[in-house]
């Protein structure tokens, strides 16, 4: 019986593909730590994301080709990540981000924040380091939407970042009194966005989340200009005045030259006790927006009780009931825009590699 060896576990692997970067996953330097011993395989699969909607595909369809191997004996795959950076030059910042993700709307109360929250919490509990900054200035709820009363002590020269479920956390609501108003101007906002990305001990991040404010103002023009991101993501509510102004949001982040990851549809539809949908806000405002403005939909998430009780709880619904229909919707959104990242910065790469 012939003996295996590393060359013909990485042609066995060759012919496996990643179902989203369409391409082989040796050619995707995926295949690490290779080891056969008795013609028995032990190796490490590395994806893009810890959060890789098609974890479980990639893996068995791995499986399958290293057991066609002739004399094959034990196949072992351990599943890693490896984040990509997206090459973006952040050197503002001591040490790097390799994404930086801003969550935004047209218009207030369409569950940005709530869609921002639960994005940098499913991230974290897939095993990424994230952090969620807080840009909206004059709305700063999410210290309260993720159980935080304030930072912990420091002494160094940057600010530590507050945490909580896994993820680094910076609001300007932890540096003001409960109900005080922000009365800011331009550069008073530009300012406090700039410290809170170059003054904060963030440590080594995979993703950096932001919750920008509602609107296309100043705050959003001086994120841009101080971070360059690797994408945004516009939340609206199915009905037609909300997609209006998410409308204005996707076209902001073009003029901006921020690439859109896709349009999420907060509050879709209230399930009735006799199993029945009620769609309280309209149908299908999130994705008529998606195709007329030629972006990806990402999703739509149900109306529940659970989001509104975990927000104000301090435990987001992606911790308190990840098997809700919300839940579910959440952590497939934030697969997805995981997803949606990495295919653009490992294309990103190549791109400036070939150039």
């Amino acid at each position: 019986m012939d003996r295996i060896n590393e060359q013909a576990v990485l042609a066995a692997l060759s012919q496996v593909q990643d179902p989203e970067l369409h391409r082989d996953l040796v050619t995707l330097n995926m295949i690490k730590d290779v080891q056969v011993k008795d013609n028995d395989i032990s190796l490490t699969i590395n994806l893009t994301t810890p959060a890789c909607p098609l974890r479980s595909q990639i893996e068995s369809d791995a499986m399958g080709a290293l057991k066609k191997i002739p004399g094959v004996g034990t196949v072992k795959i351990n599943m890693g990540s490896s984040v990509p950076d997206d090459g973006r030059n952040r050197g503002m910042m001591q040490l790097p981000v390799r994404n930086a993700i801003a969550v935004g709307a047209g218009k207030g109360g369409v569950g940005k924040s709530t869609v921002a929250v639960n994005l940098a919490v499913s991230l974290a509990r897939s095993g990424a380091r994230v952090g969620l900054l807080d840009a909206d200035i004059y709305g700063p709820n999410i210290p309260t939407m993720m159980g935080l009363a304030g930072l912990p002590p420091g002494g160094g020269e940057k600010i530590p970042p507050a945490e909580a479920y896994g993820v680094k956390v910076i609001s300007i609501g932890f540096m003001v009194q409960p109900g005080q108003a922000m009365i800011w101007r331009g550069p008073m906002l530009h300012s406090a966005i700039r410290q809170f990305l170059g003054d904060v001990d963030w440590g080594e991040l995979d993703y950096l989340v932001i919750d920008l404010p509602p609107g296309t103002g100043d705050a959003q023009l001086s994120l841009a200009q101080s971070i360059p991101l690797s994408g945004a993501v516009v939340v609206t509510l199915p009905q037609d005045v909300s997609v209006e102004d998410a409308n204005r949001a996707v076209a902001m982040f073009r003029a901006m030259n921020v690439p859109i990851l896709g349009v999420v549809e907060n509050m879709s539809y209230l399930t009735l006790p006799d199993g029945s949908r009620l769609e309280i806000f309209g149908k299908g405002g999130g994705e008529r927006l998606a195709a007329a403005t030629g972006v990806p939909f990402l999703g739509g998430i149900p109306m529940d009780a659970d989001v509104r009780v975990g927000g104000d709880s301090g435990k987001p619904v992606v911790i308190s009931m990840p098997d809700s229909p919300s839940g579910k919707a959440l952590q497939a959104i934030s697969q997805s825009i995981a997803a949606r990242v990495s295919i653009a910065a490992i294309q990103g790469v190549e791109t400036s590699s070939a150039g």
